[in-house]
């Protein structure tokens, strides 16, 4: 499988609609702050309509066309996953929780063994 990645320079243009969808965000996160004294679903209002309004003009730029297309061949990429049975996935938790055991037992070992060769050493023991 052989795909030519298109890598496209994005123009003055779109680079002008994501800076002005980050201004929105920021624009909306200030008017929370800005608007201290009225009741909190208002500033709230201005939060949400700051990310809704960057997220418009977001989509109208090429970089929102790209992550658009982006979570298009995601969805048809996770179409082809083969998941594990159920049987698969307890067999599998299986062997995880014996391994965990048995390096639980290993370290154990180790560092009593350790710690009596501190002490044999030391002559603290």
């Amino acid at each position: 499988m052989t795909e030519e990645i298109k890598v496209q320079d994005a123009s003055a243009a779109d680079k002008a609609k994501a800076a002005a969808a980050g201004l929105l965000v920021v624009g909306g996160i200030t008017g929370y702050y800005v608007l201290a004294a009225q009741p909190a679903w208002e500033r709230w209002l201005a939060v949400v309509a700051g990310i809704v309004l960057a997220l418009v003009v977001f989509a109208w730029s090429s970089y929102g066309r790209r992550f658009w297309h982006f979570v298009l061949d995601s969805r048809v990429e996770l179409r082809k996953v083969v998941w594990p049975t159920r049987q698969e996935t307890g067999m599998t938790t299986l062997v995880v929780f014996g391994f965990v055991v048995v390096a639980g037992l290993f370290f154990w070992v180790l560092d009593l063994a350790l710690a009596w060769a501190t002490r044999a050493l030391s002559g603290q023991g």
